[in-house]
């Protein structure tokens, strides 16, 4: 008995010293939540004010035409997939796997990795990397998603791939993020927009239309990369305090049943040993 009292004794401290680090990383995920949710809220407008632009240049030229709104020859998808450094955040980095083998299925692929999750999983399951400098995604900078989107816009226009999509988890509130597949080249809409009711006051560009569009279209496509970044890191964020808080309060509960049944086999032995002394001195 007293062999497994010290047993649930030290069981305790172990379940009481995990408790304190969950704890621990739900305050830092909270503490950095904030200011990871004010930064992927301030960067969307940059990008939305240079799709407007792309859609102004598209429709406002009726002979518009670049490489960036043709389908390319090419049948290759190039998947940006943004996951996260670490685990401990419940299912946001399975959840982000699933909705890219979802839509990857029957394709053929490769993939520009942010984040070592992400790197890992290309490694385990042979998926070619256009590059691996990217794969921190805690040092991932604007100009590395500048640097990311000439890499993609190469590949491109040089036919390497012909479709690029963006796969990130999308921040919706702090108990939700949503895994998705954004498209992201070619530029069909805009292809399209040129349907649509022709803007009254034209532009001039120079020196064409076609190459401000074309120089437009890195800066737009870094844009949404880094969002993506943004949300995606925003995303971890909530997912892991959640699950860290889910884990406290599970670790409290264990506490609590450990206790329970620690103080139960104190009072059977104390009762035991009680029984032994009253028997033994009936016996003399």
């Amino acid at each position: 008995m007293a062999a497994n009292m010290k047993a649930v004794k030290l069981r305790i401290r172990s379940v009481q010293n995990t408790m304190q680090i969950t704890k621990a990383m739900e305050l830092v995920a909270s503490s950095k939540l904030r200011k990871a949710k004010e930064r992927a809220d301030a960067c969307w407008p940059y990008f939305t004010e240079l799709h407007q632009t792309l859609e102004d240049i598209a429709n406002g030229n009726t002979d518009f035409t670049s490489v960036y709104t043709k389908a390319s020859a090419s049948n290759k998808y190039c998947y940006v997939l943004i996951a996260g450094d670490r685990g401990m955040a419940g299912g946001y980095n399975a959840n982000l796997i699933k909705c890219l083998e979802a839509d990857s299925q029957g394709k053929d692929i490769t993939v520009l990795p942010v984040g070592k999750k992400a790197l890992e999983y290309a490694k385990r399951k042979g998926i070619p990397c256009i590059t691996e400098q990217f794969a921190e995604i805690a040092r991932v900078t604007v100009a590395d998603c500048f640097e990311m989107a000439r890499i993609l816009c190469r590949e491109f226009a040089g036919k390497q791939v012909g479709h690029v999509e963006l796969c990130y988890t999308h921040f919706i509130s702090m108990l939700s993020q949503q895994p998705g597949v954004f498209p992201v080249l070619p530029l069909n809409d805009l292809e399209s927009s040129k349907d649509r009711e022709p803007v009254r006051n034209l532009i001039l560009y120079e020196p064409s239309a076609e190459e401000v569009f074309d120089a437009i279209v890195p800066e737009y496509l870094a844009g949404l990369i880094y969002g993506g970044v943004c949300e995606s890191v925003a995303s971890e964020l909530a997912a892991r305090r959640t699950a860290m808080d889910a884990a406290t309060k599970n670790a409290g509960e264990m506490i609590e049943q450990l206790n329970l049944y620690y103080n139960r086999a104190r009072q059977a032995s104390i009762t035991q040993e009680i029984t032994e002394i009253v028997a033994g001195a009936e016996g003399v």
